[in-house]
């Protein structure tokens, strides 16, 4: 992988980032294409919901930076396995719930895009 692509996809990773911090939809918007979905596991059963309706539900919950909760968010793992796709492992949280999440990007006209997000959460108190 170039650093040229390893920054690129980066970049991307952190918009995501700012935005879950932020609250801001659009900004995450910019990130993940708009056929996208979150999936996860609930009660033994896949959840999956669209990007629209994430993107609905974090119009209307405080940010975590509103409430000024605690930022830690990283890329655990990036593989690039091909000249347009992309694999990330990432945690953030939005204390009490802290993220795994899996995201799976493709390169679509010149810019990374997160296609696929697969996550799981854990609740502390």
């Amino acid at each position: 992988m170039s650093t040229t692509e390893r920054s690129a996809i980066e970049a991307s990773i952190q918009t995501y980032f700012d935005g879950l911090y932020e609250g801001d939809a659009d900004k995450l918007a910019s990130v993940f294409h708009e056929t996208s979905a979150l999936t996860w596991e609930q009660d033994g059963k896949v959840t999956v919901l669209t990007r629209d309706a994430w993107l609905d539900a974090v119009r209307t919950r405080p940010s975590a930076k509103s409430r000024n909760l605690v930022r830690d968010d990283a890329i655990l793992m990036l593989d690039q396995s091909g000249p347009a796709t992309a694999f990330v492992k990432v945690k953030c949280q939005i204390p009490p719930r802290y993220f795994h999440d899996y995201l799976n990007l493709l390169k679509i006209d010149g810019k990374w895009i997160i296609v696929q997000k697969i996550y799981t959460v854990e609740t502390r108190n």
